[in-house]
């Protein structure tokens, strides 16, 4: 019996996924770093209320 076909999610190929392969679900490591790029340029996201970024302390700034 033939294994199952996966289709790739940055590419589209079709191809037969190996268990043991560390690029699953993409079809190559190529696929794998493009969609890592476009999580770390954040075209990517998951949808949600924006996180609220702490300031540094300036000097000068600390309550008596």
């Amino acid at each position: 019996m033939p294994s199952a076909q996966a289709k790739c999610p940055a590419c589209g190929r079709r191809y037969r996924p190996d268990p043991a392969s560390a690029y699953r679900p993409f079809c190559s490591e190529r696929c794998q770093l493009i969609d890592l790029g476009g999580w770390l340029s954040e075209r990517h996201a998951i949808p949600g209320e924006a996180a609220e970024v702490p300031t540094a302390a300036k000097p000068g700034d600390e309550d008596p």
